[in-house]
């Protein structure tokens, strides 16, 4: 007994370690436990009611393991056989009436919200509409509604519905944002899912893809911004502008043959890759490198510095992707990233 009790006390500063450095783990903005959304809030309400069955379970159990081990534990000189109670019905009763009425309880919100939150509110026209395209390893997000694509920051309207199409031009991703809604996959091919969420208040949420799609996986962020009504309709009007070009008319020659090749700024370019109209005002580059300009963050760069990080060598910022390192000189990288880091929607360039 006495070795036992030593071998325990040598596994305490273990776990206690293990449970200190797991407590740590995880981001309050990308966590499931913090609904800022109804369709989260659902799903967490879900979560905690499991939970809720499983620890009164397992206390109970452990009560009973306990009151058993200790009640009938065989004392010294005692040579008797326990009474058996192999087949005894009640018992046998009690101990499957008792999981199927959990099961129940568990069961019947479940089912409701599983439906619930499968409706499909891509032909509701009070809706937000959006088109959602994985790509290795960044977001696309089209508006059928305006006639508009973005990339890697998602606009919404706080209060409306937002209705999502989720699709993949490669292989399978998954679409979350923790905490406004689950998470649903982004598949190849004609496979389209649907889901919905909303935000109720105004803010930045952050999402992630959750399918292992490449070496550049954990890179694959995004952000949602929920803004007024009014503010999103100056928003979807400012991107319809016609594009303004570099002033610089070299700057614009090498923007034109090396960049809208791929990308479009406004009404110029191809569509086939980020849209980078309005791309100033975002907080991030790439979807991870957060724009700041505040001195405290000196890890983080300006839009400036994160754009010509991106241009001078993507493959450094995300491993595995499909832009290819630009032949420009540095004196061309420097026009074009300081072009885009002032186009912004509300006071272009």
């Amino acid at each position: 007994m006495m070795n036992r009790w030593h071998a325990a006390k040598r596994l305490w500063p273990m776990l206690t370690a293990m449970a200190l450095l797991l407590s740590a783990c995880g981001r309050a903005d990308i966590s499931a436990l913090n609904p800022q959304g109804p369709v989260a809030e659902e799903q967490f309400d879900l979560m905690k009611l499991a939970i809720l069955i499983m620890i009164v379970v397992v206390v109970i159990v452990f009560v009973l393991s306990f009151y058993v081990i200790v009640r009938y534990r065989r004392r010294p000189g005692d040579k008797s056989i326990p009474v058996q109670v192999e087949g005894n019905h009640k018992l046998e009763i009690i101990w499957t009436v008792i999981p199927l009425i959990l099961l129940f309880i568990l069961a019947v919100p479940t089912v409701k919200s599983v439906f619930g939150l499968a409706t499909d509110y891509t032909k509701d026209n009070n809706a937000v509409q959006v088109i959602v395209t994985a790509h290795q390893y960044w977001w696309e997000f089209e508006y059928p509604q305006y006639g508009i694509k973005t990339a890697q920051q998602l606009m919404i309207p706080t209060g409306k519905t937002i209705s999502a199409q989720v699709k993949s031009a490669d292989v399978i991703h998954s679409f979350w944002i923790p905490s406004l809604a689950g998470k649903i996959d982004a598949n190849p091919g004609s496979n389209v899912n649907t889901m919905y969420f909303s935000a109720p208040e105004e803010g930045v949420y952050m999402g992630k893809c959750a399918e292992l799609c490449g070496p550049s996986h954990a890179l694959m962020d995004f952000k949602v911004t929920a803004v007024d009504e009014a503010s999103f309709e100056r928003w979807v009007e400012a991107m319809k502008q016609p594009a303004v070009m570099p002033a610089d008319p070299n700057v614009a020659a090498v923007f034109e043959n090396q960049c809208l090749s791929c990308h479009a700024v406004g009404d110029k370019g191809s569509p086939l890759y980020p849209n980078l109209t309005g791309i100033g005002d975002r907080s991030t580059v790439a979807g991870i490198l957060t724009n700041t300009d505040d001195p405290k963050y000196s890890n983080e760069g300006t839009t400036y510095d994160n754009l010509k990080r991106w241009i001078s060598d993507p493959q450094a910022v995300k491993p595995g992707n499909i832009m290819p390192k630009v032949g420009l000189t540095e004196e061309e990288i420097d026009g074009i990233a300081k072009y885009l880091s002032e186009y912004k929607l509300d006071e272009k360039p």
